[in-house]
């Protein structure tokens, strides 16, 4: 689907909710885990993992703000 339908429903809200939290709850977990990680290499891939689910969050809140 490439464009966002003008009324979400409240099932398709509940499920976008979802997946914010998801990738929300492992981009804290990720920066997290690359602060405390010794090995530098472990910590970039933890950013890197951050990264990508920080910006899955990014494309959740556009579609709810195209909605609107």
């Amino acid at each position: 689907m490439k464009k966002v339908p003008e009324i979400i429903s409240s099932k398709d809200l509940t499920y976008i909710e979802d997946m914010f939290n998801w990738h929300f709850t492992l981009c804290k977990k990720c920066e997290t885990y690359s602060n405390l990680a010794e090995d530098e290499t472990i910590s970039e891939h933890f950013t890197n993992v951050f990264k990508k689910h920080e910006k899955i969050c990014q494309k959740l809140i556009k579609i709810l703000e195209e909605a609107e």
